[in-house]
C-alpha cells in the first residue's frame, strides 16, 4: 500500500527533529494512513479520494522543500511515494507533475490570508504552508463561515476551495465580487478538479487564479505576492480617490462662500469654465439693500456692524441659493444676484419673485434677533428686472469672477433706487415673464431712470395669492 512502509521511518526521525518538523512529519503520517484506509475500504467518492491524495502530496511537497538534514534521510522514499501517487491517479496535469521550482518561498509578514475549505486536513496543510511564509492565517470550514470572517476581519487574500456543501466556493466568490467593499479583494480558487469550464467561469467572475490541489508551494507564493501587489495598488488608488473627493469637497465648501455653488460646479466639472468670456443670457436680476443703513450704524462699534450685516446677508444668501439664484457680489449691505445663469431655467422670473417674497418675510426673524442683541431693526428694498445680459467670466487671467454686464443691470439699479422700504418692485419685463395669477400685483407707477431716456413702468409685488 502506498507510503505505509514510510511511516516507521517518519516515526523514527521525528525523535531527532525540531518540534515544528516533527509536527509536519506526523501530519504526513496521518495523511498516508487516511488515504490507505479509504482505498482499503473501497471509497468511491472521487472528490474525497482526490482530497486525500492531495493532502499526502501536499505534506510531502512541504517536507521536500525543507533543507533540514533529517528530512534528507527519507527524501528518496518520499519522492518515490509522490511519484507513485502521480502515476496511480488521474491528476497528472497538476502543477506538481512539472519539474520542481528551485526558488525559495517568499515571506509575507503582516499579510492576513483567509483559507476556506470544508476538510480539516486541507485547512491544516494550507495553514502550515502559509505559516512557513510568515502569513497570518484565518480559517473557515464553510462558505457561510467565510462570509462571516470577511465581515469581522481585515483580510488581504482569500484562498477558496471550490467544492463545499451548502454554499460552495463559486457562490462565495460571487458574493465577494458583488460587495462594494470586498470586490477588490484577491481570491485564488483551489480545487482538485481540472475542469476547464469551471476555471474559465471563476476567472470571469473575478478570481485572481485557479490552482489545483495539492498546491505547489512556490507557485502559491508567487500568486500571493502578485495578489498582494494588486491589492496594494488598488488600496493606493482608493486612498488617492478619497483624497481627491475630500479636496474637491474642500474647494466646494471654501469657494462656495465666495461664489455660487452653480459656478463652482461649472469650474470643477468643465475645465473651459475657467476661460474668460461670456454669452448672452436672458435672466432676472435682483438688487436689494438695507434702507438708510449708513445712518443706522454710524454710531455702532465695528463688531456690531459686522454682526448685523452677517446676520442679514447670511439669511438672504440661504434664501437666494435655495431658489437657484447666483450671487454676483455683496456691496456693503447691498446684494446683486441673478436667476437663470449659469444654470438655465425657463421660470427664472417666477423663481426670483418667489425668492424676494420669502426674503422680505425673513426680515421679521432678522429683526427679532437684532432686537434681542440690542441692535437696530432694519428694512430692506428689493428690485427685480428681466432681460438680456452678458453672463460669464469677467476680469483678467490672474483675477476674474463670474458676473453680469449690460444695460439691464443699470435698469435694475435705477428700479432699486426707487424701491421703498419693505417693498419688492419689479419691471414691466418681469411682470410679463411671471404668471400673474400667482401673485398680488399693486398699481403701477413710473420711474425716471437717471441717465436713461424715457420713463420706466414698475409694479410692486404685495404678496402671493392663496390657492383658495
Amino acid at each position: 500500500m502506498l507510503g505505509m512502509k514510510l511511516i516507521p521511518q517518519l516515526d523514527k526521525i521525528k525523535k531527532q527533529s525540531t518540534d515544528e518538523l516533527a509536527d509536519d512529519l506526523s501530519a504526513l503520517s496521518v495523511a498516508i494512513e487516511r488515504l490507505n484506509t479509504m482505498v482499503s475500504h473501497g471509497e468511491s467518492n472521487r472528490h474525497d479520494l482526490l482530497n486525500a491524495v492531495a493532502a499526502v502530496k501536499g505534506y510531502s511537497e512541504m517536507l521536500l522543500d525543507s533543507d533540514d538534514a533529517v528530512v534528507g534521510t527519507v527524501r528518496v522514499a518520499i519522492t518515490e511515494m509522490t511519484d507513485a501517487l502521480i502515476r496511480t491517479t488521474t491528476s497528472t496535469s497538476t502543477p506538481e507533475s512539472l519539474p520542481p521550482a528551485t526558488r525559495s518561498l517568499d515571506t509575507f509578514e503582516g499579510c492576513t490570508i483567509l483559507v476556506v475549505d470544508d476538510l480539516p486536513e486541507n485547512l491544516d496543510l494550507m495553514s502550515r504552508l502559509l505559516g512557513k511564509m510568515q502569513c497570518n492565517v484565518v480559517t473557515a470550514a464553510s462558505g457561510r463561515e467565510a462570509i462571516d470572517r470577511l465581515g469581522d476581519t481585515e483580510i488581504d487574500i482569500v484562498l477558496l476551495d471550490l467544492v463545499m456543501p451548502e454554499i460552495d466556493g463559486r457562490e462565495v466568490l460571487a458574493q465577494i465580487k458583488a460587495h462594494e467593499q470586498l470586490r477588490a479583494l484577491p481570491v485564488i480558487m483551489i480545487s482538485g478538479r481540472m475542469d476547464m469550464d469551471q476555471i474559465i467561469d471563476c476567472i470571469q467572475m473575478g478570481a485572481e487564479d485557479y490552482l489545483l490541489k495539492p498546491v505547489n508551494s512556490v507557485l502559491l507564493s508567487a500568486r500571493i505576492k502578485s495578489g498582494i501587489e494588486r491589492k496594494r495598488w488598488h488600496d493606493k488608488e482608493e486612498q488617492y480617490r478619497e483624497q481627491l473627493e475630500k479636496r474637491e469637497q474642500f474647494i466646494r465648501q471654501t469657494f462656495g462662500r465666495y461664489i455660487s455653488d452653480a459656478i463652482v460646479d461649472e469650474i470643477l466639472e468643465k475645465p473651459e469654465g475657467l476661460q474668460l468670456g461670456g454669452d448672452l443670457r436672458n435672466v432676472t436680476l435682483m438688487m436689494s439693500d438695507i434702507r438708510s443703513f449708513t445712518t443706522l450704524v454710524e454710531h455702532l462699534p465695528p463688531e456690531q456692524v459686522v454682526a448685523l450685516l452677517n446676520r442679514y446677508l447670511g439669511k438672504m444668501t440661504d434664501i437666494i441659493l435655495h431658489y437657484g439664484g447666483t450671487i454676483d457680489e455683496f456691496l456693503g449691505d447691498a446684494v446683486l444676484a441673478a436667476f437663470g445663469a449659469p444654470t438655465q431655467s425657463e421660470h427664472h422670473a417666477t423663481q426670483a419673485v418667489t425668492c424676494a417674497i420669502e426674503m422680505q418675510a425673513a426680515m421679521a426673524e432678522v429683526n427679532a434677533e437684532n432686537k434681542a442683541e440690542g441692535l437696530p431693526e432694519v428694512q430692506m428694498a428689493i428690485a427685480l428686472n428681466t432681460g438680456e445680459v452678458v453672463a460669464g467670466n469677467i476680469g483678467s487671467e490672474r483675477r476674474s469672477k463670474y458676473g453680469f454686464v449690460g444695460h439691464q443691470v443699470n435698469v435694475t439699479s435705477r428700479i432699486e433706487d426707487d424701491a421703498r422700504p419693505n417693498e419688492i418692485l419689479i419691471s414691466e419685463q418681469t411682470l410679463l415673464a411671471i404668471d400673474n395669477s400667482q401673485f398680488i400685483v399693486g398699481d403701477s407707477r413710473t420711474v425716471h431712470a437717471k441717465g436713461m431716456a424715457g420713463m420706466l413702468t414698475v409694479y410692486p409685488i404685495e404678496g402671493v395669492l392663496s390657492d383658495g
